[in-house]
């Protein structure tokens, strides 16, 4: 029987200190368009359990590894997580988070080079109670061109009512148009808590 080579794979990615923010996750090698790097692992629990965790927490720190999966589950990398907690944010990201059968994974959305950092956008949620300095908490350091200064999802912008046409004659009655709204496609994507 002829015995193979022992050769070790250089592995995907390695964590290193990052010009982004604290460590961050650099490809070791090239990754493909498409490749799931990493799952996102950690301690799953409630919503409630994960504020009370860090209830005591500064208001002006913007560091957690809190990942909301759905309504019920977060995972909270702080406790038993692996690499991918690592992953910076960025506005113009080579990566996604993607959800599949409640678990998050982290794929690559474009070919990475190596000694190339990792990042997805976390879109983090804004919330009704949010301080008014909540931008400036999550202030976004990743430098692309397209950055949009947060980390947070953007902010909606309000809506703007539609003038009515004036009618036309006495007896033609104007006519309703439909409005048709385009949403994104995140809806089978996972949303980052905060970082």
């Amino acid at each position: 029987m002829k015995k193979t080579p022992n050769r070790r794979r250089t592995p995907l990615f390695e964590v290193r200190h990052s010009p982004i923010h604290g460590y961050g996750v650099f490809a070791a090698r090239r990754i493909r368009k498409g490749t799931t790097i990493i799952e996102y692992l950690g301690d799953r629990v409630s919503h409630a359990q994960a504020d009370a965790r860090y209830e005591g927490k500064d208001p002006n720190d913007n560091h957690t590894f809190l990942f909301t999966v759905d309504a019920k589950i977060v995972i909270d990398a702080g406790v038993n997580g692996n690499e991918a907690r690592y992953i910076n944010h960025g506005c113009d990201p080579n990566c996604e988070s993607t959800t599949a059968n409640k678990r998050i994974f982290i794929e690559a959305i474009r070919t990475i080079q190596p000694g190339e950092e990792l990042s997805y956008d976390y879109q983090i949620q804004r919330d009704g109670d949010d301080a008014p300095n909540v931008d400036e908490i999550f202030a976004c350091c990743c430098g692309a061109k397209s950055c949009r200064g947060s980390m947070l999802e953007a902010a909606k912008k309000p809506r703007k009512l539609a003038r009515r046409a004036p009618s036309r004659a006495a007896g033609n009655k104007g006519t309703t148009r439909k409005r048709v709204a385009r949403r994104g496609g995140l809806a089978e994507r996972s949303q980052r808590r905060g970082r």
